[in-house]
């Protein structure tokens, strides 16, 4: 056999296998189950300390509300310590408050098949949010555009290890702000059908966005069960915007879902101390849950921590630290101490491109998030450059330690057929497993398969081109928006959300306001 010969034959073994696991159901995975135990890094004793710091902090100094009368008002009427905007809050205020929220819950999917169950011993990845730029290797760095847009909606739906289509997967810079909601409600609604984010970037563009699903799963539906998550940001350190309370009360007040997340810069947002900054990590998340109760009690609502730090040289973020770990995991048990769903983690890299330090940040931080028992995982693909690009690469190249974290979450199966006695009594002493029974049985599932990873020899490497990951993630992304195929939605509700939008979208001006 000839060298071209052996190099054909070795992609058409390889095209069979992609094929083979492209026929599986796009992103047909149910999200992860954790069989693994929860890694605690804080004892009781230190997170009865950083409570008792956080009642303080809550009721010495308390918090800002800003621009935001009303709620204010439910503050006062609620019987916290009003004085302006400041708002301070007596010990065991907030506990008493967040009561009434679920410990876990289901977002439903238009799907039912995709649904999701955040809380509990269950484990969630979306993809990245908020960048507003986009990059791969053939294009480089630019604004992204809505099929920017939609093309990463069809990567995370195509994914078979992310349980979500996520939000603001990048921003499409190429429509009015104040317009573009529209577009990516309707490509999460349009070109996926796992669970999706709504819009916060102002309480009527959140009504948009709690309309457009009632079209798609019913009014009364919608008023039930949750469909939405949405990100709810406090503006650290200790304020709340009246962007974010604005669109915190409209998805509360639905019934859906907030991700109450303090956004934090250790050093620069909190003290450069882990205890320090989980103080005030728990003072800001237990204010905007409890908010959520006093506007609907039970209304679902997720602690979130987004922290890391920054270099204290440059005063530039810095992702995968070690510090960044243990606030994650000290976080974690604050919000199952609560009793809530807890959202941190991702996969986080300060690096500009899909290189060595964007893979070890990365790694870094989605292990802690899978030991730390982390519920709902946003950033989980795609993220580089501090957040502000979403890469394809990347995307892919996470995607792929995603589908490993779906392994190690399992734990070690100690069923009759994997423990194997038969293949020991059958190969002994001296012997290979090769060509045992028990190795034929189970060859093809055995072992994680990465889609990314060369473990072929020098040789075949080099035959096939000499790629590197991340050129090897590039082929990838776009095989997989080739072979994308949308998921069927009813025309009659296509149909009346391209009406919804057309004819609000033509109620007021474009702007980019």
């Amino acid at each position: 056999m000839s060298d071209q010969e052996a190099r054909a034959g070795r992609r058409g073994r390889a095209a069979r296998t992609e094929k083979r696991r492209g026929s599986q159901a796009a992103g047909a995975l149910p999200y992860i189950s954790r069989n693994l135990p929860v890694y605690d890094i804080l004892s009781d004793e230190g997170a009865e300390l950083i409570e008792a710091n956080a009642d303080r902090l809550l009721a010495e100094i308390g918090l800002e509300f800003r621009d935001d009368p009303e709620t204010i008002a439910i503050w006062k009427a609620a019987g916290a310590d009003v004085a302006g905007e400041r708002v301070r809050f007596p010990k065991g205020m907030l506990r008493e408050l967040i009561k009434t929220a679920p410990s876990q819950f289901v977002q439903h999917a238009r799907n039912p098949e995709r649904n999701v169950v955040i809380g509990g011993n269950n484990t969630v990845f979306a993809p990245v949010y908020g960048p507003p730029f986009v990059t791969d290797l053939d294009s480089g760095r630019r604004y992204g555009t809505i099929e920017d847009f939609r093309n990463f909606v069809k990567l995370s739906y195509a994914s078979p290890w992310l349980h979500h289509s996520g939000g603001t997967v990048c921003e499409p810079v190429d429509l009015p702000v104040n317009k573009r909601h529209f577009d990516m409600v309707y490509a999460h609604l349009k070109y996926s059908d796992k669970p999706f984010m709504g819009s916060v970037t102002a309480p009527e563009r959140a009504r948009d966005s709690v309309a457009m699903a009632e079209l798609v799963f019913g009014k009364e539906f919608v008023d039930q069960n949750c469909v939405m998550i949405q990100l709810i940001n406090a503006n650290s350190p200790l304020v709340y915007d009246a962007t974010m309370l604005g669109a915190l009360k409209v998805y509360a007040a639905a019934n859906q879902a907030c991700i109450v997340s303090p956004f934090i810069l250790a050093g620069a947002m909190s003290p450069v101390t882990v205890a320090g900054t989980l103080s005030q990590v728990l003072a800001e998340a237990l204010a905007g849950c409890a908010l959520t109760q006093l506007v609907r009690p039970g209304a679902p609502v997720v602690f979130g921590a987004f922290v890391s730090s920054i270099s204290m040289q440059s005063g530039a973020p810095t992702f995968g630290s070690p510090e960044g770990s243990l606030l994650l995991n000290g976080a974690a048990k604050l919000a199952r101490r609560a009793g809530l769903p807890f959202r941190s983690g991702g996969s986080f890299t300060s690096s500009k491109t899909p290189d060595a330090q964007s893979a070890q940040e990365s790694a870094q931080t989605i292990l802690a998030t899978l030991v730390s028992g982390v519920n709902f995982c946003l950033h989980a693909a795609g993220w580089l450059e501090g957040g502000l690009c979403s890469s394809y690469e990347k995307f892919v190249m996470d995607a792929d330690q995603l589908g490993m974290m779906h392994v190690l979450a399992k734990g070690i199966d100690l069923s009759e057929e994997a423990q194997a006695m038969d293949a020991l009594a059958e190969v002994g002493p001296g012997g290979h497993f090769l060509g045992a029974m028990h190795t034929q049985r189970n060859f093809e599932t055995a072992f994680y398969r990465s889609e990314i990873a060369d473990n072929n020899s020098y040789e075949q490497w080099s035959a096939d081109g000499g790629l590197d990951a991340a050129w090897r993630a590039n082929r990838k992304w776009k095989q997989m928006l080739a072979s994308y195929e949308a998921p069927p939605l009813d025309p009659s509700i296509d149909e009346s959300l391209i009406s919804f939008m057309a004819n609000r979208k033509a109620e007021f001006p474009d702007s980019n306001v």
